[in-house]
């Protein structure tokens, strides 16, 4: 079977309404050492997991809450940040969805876009979203 993949439109106002992103999920190996990584880091910022959380990988890390990332070292967290933005590509003419091509710096203009992306990787990866807290 085929990774995962999605097509997520912003709906936002602001300067990336409209645009269209193609966000394709890690290989099982590469998101295993990727949640391994964030776990990791997490444990160096002081965060107590319960025993069971690290074998759940990703769906661990949303169970612990983003919310925790606060603790972790800026070095590790912009590391593990960009690694899952390689799971994000554009799709620069909707009229053609089938033509994707990795991100450069100016397609996303919004910060908001940025979280957004993330959340929907982490879903993608994890098939839900805790309902916690709303995306803003």
């Amino acid at each position: 079977m085929a990774r995962k993949t999605s097509t997520v439109v912003i709906e936002a106002e602001g300067r990336d309404h409209g645009k269209h992103f193609f966000l394709r999920e890690m290989p099982a190996s590469q998101a295993e050492k990727w949640a391994m990584r964030v776990f990791l880091a997490l444990a160096r910022g002081g965060i107590e997991f319960p025993e069971d959380v690290a074998a759940s990988g990703m769906a661990g890390i949303a169970a612990v809450g983003l919310a925790a990332i606060q603790n972790m070292a800026a070095e590790d967290a912009i590391r593990l940040m960009d690694e899952m933005f390689q799971c994000v590509q554009i799709i620069p003419d909707p009229a053609r969805p089938s033509i994707v091509r990795p991100l450069i710096e100016d397609d996303i203009e919004e910060v908001k876009t940025r979280f957004h992306l993330r959340k929907e990787v982490l879903a993608l990866h994890i098939g839900f979203f805790p309902s916690a807290s709303p995306s803003t």
